[in-house]
């Protein structure tokens, strides 16, 4: 399994943009499929957006249009471009791979609040 340490969370006003990053370890990063996901206070957590080993991406319907997975696969890393973010994206945000392990990183915190 990968072990991941997530970064890039932060205090946004609503309309505005954040970039997480995952930090990954292993030299099979470049063949997981990978995922972000999220965990709103008192919510279960939700899968967010998955990138397969050879870049294709899903999203889930409410983000469509507004976040960007990526992956640098020389830098064992995973990125979530978050633009437009609104209130409703307030959540502890993790990597995994997809589908997820047990193995879970610290997240990192997304409040999204004028």
């Amino acid at each position: 399994q990968v072990q991941v340490v997530e970064s890039g969370g932060g205090l946004v006003q609503p309309g505005g943009s954040l970039r997480l990053s995952c930090a990954a370890s292993g030299s099979r990063f470049r063949s997981y499929f990978m995922g972000w996901y999220r965990q709103a206070p008192g919510k279960q957590r939700e899968w967010v957006a998955r990138i397969t080993s050879g870049g294709d991406t899903n999203y889930t319907d409410s983000v469509k249009g507004r976040f960007g997975i990526s992956r640098d696969n020389a830098k064992n890393t995973l990125y979530l471009q978050m633009n437009n973010l609104k209130p409703e994206d307030t959540a502890t945000y993790y990597c995994n791979q997809w589908p997820p392990t047990v193995y879970w990183g610290q997240g990192t915190r997304v409040t999204v609040s004028s």
